[in-house]
């Protein structure tokens, strides 16, 4: 992967968890003005640039299943555990403090239960839907963690143990993640095409001007709400209520495929932005380093600082107050969560080799070569 390339990939991350914020702080009554409400899609570009990074890295650093489940269970349970806690935290002295900005919109009940279902990731299993108390965003986090395993089951399992690996997942999980599992996969796909990797310059440039116009119009025409009114009808009430956070699955097949062409021509084109992307370069990958725990984190949050401040949301003073007590916080969870990768590698790779010891699995011999391989 080329500089430019990597450099732009953390933009577009940096800028999907920035318009997912702005989606949020504008529905949480912060601000009375009407801002854009990119949300969902936000989570489909980190999708698929999730599914091309998990591609490179496996094909370059990542090459046992021993290595590729450390670093997965390290960049997950880094920031996962943490946005639980404090979601659970901020919620419970929010609401002491006052409910106006919690009513009814977030979740009170089963604190156990919604906390043991988060941390394992079985919140969204066929027709479950289990809110993690206020923090909605980490629906994704549900589906992602469960297409690392899919990954993991195709590129380092053999034979029937491939096949019977991947209906068990599949058949554990239902049709609501397997619904938005060809958006992941349309990364890996990417990264391991040879046809896109060897588009022309010109094709490149065609490629990433027709995206952005192409995203630009999707929202434009509000193509998702066409699909969900189409499918809702089609189906009826009760089926597409059913599919929570799937409900969009049609439009965002498209925008998926909006995001690989995006990406791809971007590729092709990248080493004319060295000049652009050069001198940003570490601007870029440190506030692109702060996204996972800015995703995960931003949504309660919001609500106890409005809590807090309890300002006028008919005025820009009250929202920037807000937005700079989560911008500081988010900076601070950092440092114990994204900042402090090698410390829970550490621990991630102790649980896996004493799950490997525990389960008698004797790792091969380029296993044992890979050990000082766990970078990320």
């Amino acid at each position: 992967m080329s500089r430019e390339f990597s450099l732009y990939l953390d933009f577009a991350r940096l800028a999907a968890a920035i318009v997912v914020v702005i989606n949020h702080s504008n529905v949480r009554g912060i601000i009375s003005e009407v801002l854009p409400q990119w949300g969902h899609s936000a989570v489909m570009v980190f999708f698929v640039l999730s599914g091309y990074v998990i591609a490179y890295v496996t094909a370059t650093k990542e090459n046992t299943g021993r290595v590729y489940m450390v670093n997965r269970m390290a960049r997950i349970y880094s920031v996962a555990p943490v946005a639980v806690l404090l979601t659970l935290l901020l919620d419970q002295t929010g609401q002491m403090i006052s409910n106006d900005f919690y009513g009814v919109n977030t979740t009170h009940d089963h604190y156990l239960l919604r906390m043991l279902t988060s941390l394992f990731f079985i919140n969204e299993l066929w027709s479950v839907s289990i809110t993690t108390y206020s923090n909605v965003p980490y629906w994704s986090l549900n589906y992602e963690v469960w297409y690392y395993l899919m990954f993991a089951a195709v590129f380092f399992l053999r034979g029937a143990l491939r096949i019977g690996g991947l209906v068990l997942i599949c058949a554990l999980l239902g049709p609501k993640i397997l619904l938005l599992a060809p958006i992941w996969w349309l990364g890996v796909y990417l990264y391991r095409s040879r046809f896109f990797a060897s588009i022309s310059v010109k094709a490149g440039w065609i490629l990433f001007i027709g995206s952005i116009v192409g995203i630009i119009m999707f929202h434009y025409l509000g193509v998702e709400t066409i699909g969900k009114d189409w499918l809702r009808t089609h189906v009826g009430e009760y089926l597409y209520e059913q599919l929570a956070y799937s409900k969009s699955f049609l439009s965002d097949y498209l925008l998926g495929v909006l995001v690989f062409l995006n990406f791809a021509g971007f590729r092709a084109i990248s080493h004319q932005f060295t000049r652009i992307l050069n001198p940003l370069a570490k601007v870029i990958r440190v506030l692109a380093s702060y996204t996972f725990i800015l995703y995960l984190a931003h949504q309660p949050l919001i609500w106890f600082f409005a809590t807090l401040i309890d300002g006028d949301p008919t005025g820009l003073v009250f929202y920037f107050q807000v937005m700079l007590c989560v911008i500081v916080s988010v900076y601070l969870l950092g440092q114990i969560t994204e900042q402090r990768k090698g410390f829970y590698r550490n621990i991630s790779e102790y649980l896996v080799d004493w799950g490997i010891r525990l389960l008698r699995i004797k790792p091969t011999q380029r296993e044992h070569s890979s050990n000082d391989q766990i970078k990320r």
